[in-house]
């Protein structure tokens, strides 16, 4: 650590209050105390209740083999064919067809300009969660059939265009059709009972992105009057109409890239080891956490002082970013323990949720460009705890559970775009 400025009116664009001024202290600006970055690996998050069908598979250049599939149960509002003709009328309609209408929520990642390719498979297991909070996590699955009921392959274009549709089984279809007009099924219990619901996987071989789809996706069975002249089908529609059987299962082959070795949850991966990068990840659950081990130091300067402003400045690698994978407006923190355990939210001395926020000011190096936040009461804190455990930052991604968006971000000893650290220390 190193003493860059002293003075007792004016640091850089940090200005003393008058109070300070009056009884002649010293501020003193510390930018060179150490900072390490390390990767980690988030215990299990939540994807359930989340409501976004979350779908999709490529091959990131940084982080690997990314892939999405969505798990859902289905209901229905009514289970009558024809409600409203007689019973021996209602034995003269007939199955027509069935599709899956998947509904764009305008959500992608990747390169949509490629084509993206998904198949839909029966589930064999209930949209049940054996955990007592009720809810599923990035690794949760359930067994179904291999056989798909119907694939699609088309070009999203998730910002105008409104949905997919895909065309299954005729012989799904007409057996779901047969069981509602004979009665079988009259209630969702019934109906839950012979269909479990769906899952969408991605194509593993042709598909460049993930794309998002809503809740309001449903399953749309048409049938007709036998011999009748209209060309107009009639429709029972089943939705997912409760977000918690619905969620998302993430996973990230890392074979060959600088996190291939990232540990179990409770470690931690140095940038000495990844190139003096640290990565982050939705839905995977990968982290970028930050510790300052040297903080207590500050007290050899002086034995009366206080952190009055601490400006933190985290900056993407140049060339890990692009219009395919942008970088986002904003980042959460959180302070976590040793063993990577979430405690809270990083907030300011009134209590207010901290973000550090992307200043994206354009330079030829992008230079400027980086995630600003104040770290003083942060740091101020651990500066006077009495205990000997450290508290560190960890950085995620908003929205951390439903989508796959990534960031990596350069260390302090990084040749270009280092992180950067100034400490406005007051002695008194």
């Amino acid at each position: 650590m190193i003493v860059s400025c002293d003075s007792d009116i004016d640091t850089g664009t940090f200005v003393v209050g008058s109070d300070y001024l009056e009884i002649n202290n010293n501020v003193i600006l510390v930018d060179t105390m150490t900072v390490d970055v390390s990767t980690i690996q988030l215990d299990s998050l939540v994807t359930s209740s989340k409501y976004r069908i979350a779908v999709g598979s490529y091959d990131d250049p940084i982080f690997g083999k990314v892939q999405a599939n969505s798990y859902f149960q289905l209901s229905g509002s009514t289970y009558a064919v024809n409600a409203s003709s007689s019973d021996t009328e209602g034995g003269n309609y007939v199955f027509d067809s069935i599709r899956m209408v998947m509904k764009l929520d305008k959500y992608y990642y990747g390169d949509t300009t490629q084509v993206h390719s998904f198949s839909i498979h029966r589930l064999q297991q209930k949209v049940k969660t054996t955990l007592e909070d009720g809810t599923f996590h990035n690794d949760s699955n359930l067994t179904y059939d291999s056989e798909s009921l119907g694939t699609v392959s088309f070009k999203p274009k998730p910002n105008s265009q409104d949905s997919v549709s895909v065309v299954l089984s005729n012989d799904f279809g007409n057996t779901l059709f047969q069981k509602l007009k004979s009665k079988e099924i009259t209630n969702t219990d019934e109906f839950i009972e012979y269909f479990k619901g769906f899952v969408i996987k991605a194509s593993a071989t042709n598909s460049s992105n993930v794309i998002g789809f809503n809740l309001s996706s449903e399953l749309r069975l048409y049938y007709s009057k036998y011999l009748s002249q209209s060309e107009s089908s009639l429709l029972v529609t089943f939705g997912i109409y409760d977000g918690a059987k619905q969620f998302n299962n993430f996973s990230l082959d890392k074979k060959g890239t600088l996190i291939e070795n990232l540990p179990s949850s409770t470690s931690k991966l140095s940038s000495v080891v990844t190139s003096n990068k640290g990565f982050v990840q939705s839905g995977t659950g990968i982290a970028c956490r930050v510790d300052f081990p040297n903080i207590k130091q500050l007290k050899r300067l002086y034995e009366n002082g206080v952190i009055v402003d601490a400006q933190f400045t985290i900056k993407p690698v140049n060339g890990t970013y692009s219009s395919k994978y942008p970088l986002p407006d904003s980042l959460q923190v959180y302070v976590c323990d040793n063993l990577n355990r979430i405690k809270r939210s990083l907030t300011s001395s009134s209590g207010s949720t901290l973000y550090a926020v992307l200043s994206n000011k354009t330079d030829e190096f992008n230079e400027n460009t980086g995630y600003k936040l104040s770290l003083s009461s942060f740091l101020q804190s651990e500066l006077v705890k009495l205990s000997d455990a450290k508290s560190s930052l960890v950085f995620v991604l908003p929205s951390i559970a439903k989508g796959v968006n990534r960031l990596v971000l350069a260390d302090q000893k990084s040749k270009e775009n280092k992180l950067q650290l100034k400490i406005y220390y007051i002695s008194y």
